[in-house]
């Protein structure tokens, strides 16, 4: 993308504004975020940044393209409050989608997720049944509806990209999310401060683990090719809890072992295994993670090696 007025909704979170600064360097940007799990410092100079809440009037819709990633992010999230998650989720993004196509734009990339797949130890097509155990997920399939309604509609390109554990590190913009950044940087900060990384259950369940530039990279794809319908962005290979444990241990030089407490989350909506077909995005586009899990563990552990 070269050129392009772009808006990214959840700019100064932690994808969000992976992605902001890298449309940046070629594109006008404007990231819209109302400081929950973001903050303008994770932002470049050359982002213009704007706080509000994507339920507001007067968004700054006037764009291109829409990259709509603004989202309560979580299971606990939205049982704290299903009312204000479905808000935001789903609320949010019709509002946004909507002023947007009032002012002429046509291409829109949003956030969805892959934790509707359940339990998977194979890779899960696009095209499998999916279902709804949480709220959460209930809302990320609402967006995938009002996707399919604003393309039907109006003709409009409507990209749902369904993320799998999307990873960076608090060296990077994930440290903002504290509690709610992926397990992996949790772990390394822990091992890092010489503190024993809590596991749920026995440490089995696995994760396809997802850099954040692959999927800042996976968004700007879709854009350019003005995708419609729903792409998994992962990388088709997963690993468990206690071996990504093992693999920080041995970048930080450390010999710490996690500690196992009873999973909170019941059995029946915990998604213990997830694992990407990404053959779709990749027929599309051409996109390919290019980050391997190893590397990846280096980039994380890199803060505390300097």
């Amino acid at each position: 993308m070269q050129n392009s007025r772009v808006l990214v909704t959840g700019g100064a979170g932690f994808i969000g504004s992976n992605l902001a600064n890298a449309l940046a360097e070629q594109n006008d940007v404007i990231a819209v975020d109302d400081g929950y799990l973001g903050t303008p410092e994770n932002l470049e100079e050359n982002v213009r940044f704007v706080e509000a809440s994507v339920l507001e009037e007067d968004l700054p819709t006037d764009v291109d393209v829409v990259f709509h990633l603004a989202a309560l992010s979580s299971y606990a999230m939205h049982e704290e409050d299903p009312t204000k998650g479905a808000r935001v989720n789903v609320e949010g993004f019709v509002n946004t989608v909507d002023q947007a196509r009032q002012d002429g734009c046509d291409t829109v990339v949003y956030a969805t997720t892959s934790s509707i797949y359940g339990n998977r130890t194979e890779p899960s097509p696009e095209s499998m049944d999916v279902k709804a155990r949480t709220g959460y997920e209930a809302s990320k399939l609402a967006r995938e509806r009002y996707g399919e309604y604003f393309h039907n509609h109006y003709d409009m390109s409507m990209a749902g990209m369904r993320f799998f554990s999307v990873y960076q590190g608090y060296g990077g913009a994930e440290e903002h999310k504290g509690e709610y950044a992926n397990i992996i940087a949790q772990f390394a900060d822990d091992l890092a401060n010489g503190e024993s990384p809590e596991i749920y259950g026995d440490g089995t369940q696995t994760r396809d683990f997802t850099h954040v530039d692959d999927i800042v990279r996976g968004l700007i794809a879709a854009a350019e090719e003005e995708l419609n319908g729903v792409y998994n962005l992962g990388t088709g290979n997963s690993y468990d809890f206690n071996t990504v444990v093992e693999l920080l241990n041995d970048e930080l030089g450390t010999e710490i072992e996690p500690t196992h407490i009873e999973n909170p989350i019941r059995d029946d909506i915990y998604v213990h295994d997830t694992m990407a077909d990404i053959s779709n995005i990749t027929e599309k586009t051409g996109w390919e993670p290019q980050i391997r899990f190893k590397q990846g563990v280096e980039r994380v552990c890199q803060q505390y090696q300097t």
